[in-house]
């Protein structure tokens, strides 16, 4: 019996040793990653304001920026906030999916569309902030991306707010322009975006975020306003209001206005330069309340397909047909001045190198 105890104490101590060389093993299955460089080793494109170090250096494989997913640099956070995100909005489209047909129900159309630009946003992001950093031209290719995936979500935001957020009262004034202006709102803002990045180098910074930011907030006005007069309705109600995705729908606006101004204001970065520069950014406190928005808005549109279907049936018919058609031309129209945009810096990069 001694014996037999003996042994199994031997393999356990076995067991325990291979299993304190998994760390090891692990360190030695993934290549060891180039170090992180400080703000004046990385050419200005790549330069955040009051952000000092944890760049990653340029012209590298493409497979130490995707494996830097897993390293410590200045954009970790930015990437892995938009990556799980977008993971979440993959399951809510499986939830949602279980008692919505997408494929037979037209009046599911643009709640489809609304969730798949939310998703389609996210990766894009993603994407940007993960592989913008092998060369120039990659961190203008992945950032118009990033654009386009902006532009889809505004247009897809605007879409699920008029079909399903509407009152019969604002839908009478805005029906004959809404969706086709906020397709060329979304477009204007993906060309306003490109255009900021793409002459950032000779334009004051001011100039640049007015390029960016403009033409986004004219946008957010027109395809917020739906659910801005839904608030303002249900509120002024002498019933007072107990529709429960109207809470909802004013989380969505608040997340959003706070998310707006971190992405305007360096803060707190400009307090403590190089403090933030793994945490605490300004641009990542952006992405988690534009995260927030994007749940919320997501949970009262589904709640608002529930609930209101005899209200939008009346109103829309068959304008969710006419609206798939745009949000497809919205998407190749913003898709083709990215590509258009991305060619004037290609060919700027290549005068430059001569």
């Amino acid at each position: 019996m001694a014996t037999v105890v003996m042994e199994q104490i031997g393999r356990l101590f076995i067991n325990v040793q291979q299993l304190r060389q998994i760390p090891q093993l692990l360190e030695s299955a993934f290549p060891t990653l180039p170090c992180t460089v400080s703000i004046s080793d990385v050419p200005q494109v790549f330069r955040e304001s009051h952000i000092l170090t944890g760049y990653r250096p340029p012209d590298h494989s493409w497979r130490y920026y995707f494996l830097s997913l897993f390293q410590r640099h200045n954009e970790t956070i930015n990437v892995w906030t938009h990556l799980l995100a977008s993971l979440v909005i993959l399951v809510k489209f499986q939830e949602v999916s279980e008692t919505v047909d997408f494929l037979r129900d037209s009046h599911a159309q643009p709640l489809f569309i609304g969730l798949l630009t939310a998703f389609t946003y996210l990766a894009c992001s993603t994407l940007a902030h993960l592989l913008s950093a092998k060369s120039e031209l990659s961190n203008y290719t992945f950032y118009f991306l990033d654009y386009v995936g902006v532009a889809v979500y505004q247009y897809g935001s605007a879409l699920v707010h008029f079909y399903y957020v509407v009152e019969e009262t604002w839908h009478a004034y805005i029906r004959g322009f809404f969706l086709p202006t906020a397709a060329f709102m979304a477009w204007l803002s993906c060309a306003g975006c490109c255009y900021g990045k793409y002459a950032s180098r000779r334009l004051p910074r001011f100039g640049h975020k007015f390029c960016q930011m403009v033409p986004s907030a004219l946008a957010y006005c027109l395809d917020i306003s739906p659910v801005v007069h839904r608030i303002y309705t249900c509120y002024s109600s002498q019933q007072g209001c107990t529709d429960p995705a109207v809470t909802f729908h004013f989380y969505q606006i608040l997340f959003f206005l706070v998310s707006a101004f971190f992405f305007t204001y360096p803060h707190p970065e400009c307090w403590f330069p190089g403090r933030c520069d793994f945490i605490g950014q300004g641009h990542q406190i952006f992405h988690l309340f534009l995260v927030l928005c994007t749940l919320m808005q997501i949970e009262a549109v589904r709640m608002d397909y529930t609930e209101r279907r005899p209200l939008y049936e009346r109103l829309h018919g068959d304008l969710a047909h006419d609206a798939a058609a745009l949000f497809v031309f919205t998407t190749c129209c913003s898709a083709l001045t990215a590509f258009y945009v991305r060619k004037q810096v290609k060919a700027y990069l290549e005068e430059k190198q001569e």
